[in-house]
């Protein structure tokens, strides 16, 4: 982005986009979804059935989860 271009934050854009037609903001949702590559953005049904299974798991078990704060610092100390 050059110095010329106005940077709009998501909360200004998203108090514009509301302000629209109905119809401009279902064109404008569609226009975004097409603009994702569909290359290996999304996870596989593997992917989606094993995020499955972690979360039951998570819900059977939920005393068993390690608090995000825990994990980045283990990660911290072992790559630096």
């Amino acid at each position: 982005m050059s110095d010329e271009e106005t940077i709009v934050n998501k909360a200004t854009l998203l108090a514009e986009i509301k302000r629209l037609p109905e119809i401009e903001r279902l064109e404008l949702m569609v226009d975004i979804w097409e603009s994702v590559p569909a290359d290996g953005a999304w996870p596989n049904q593997d992917q989606v059935a094993e995020a499955r299974r972690r979360l039951e798991a998570h819900r059977r078990n939920p005393e068993t989860a390690i608090a995000a704060e825990q994990v980045l610092a283990r990660l911290q100390l072992r790559f630096g």
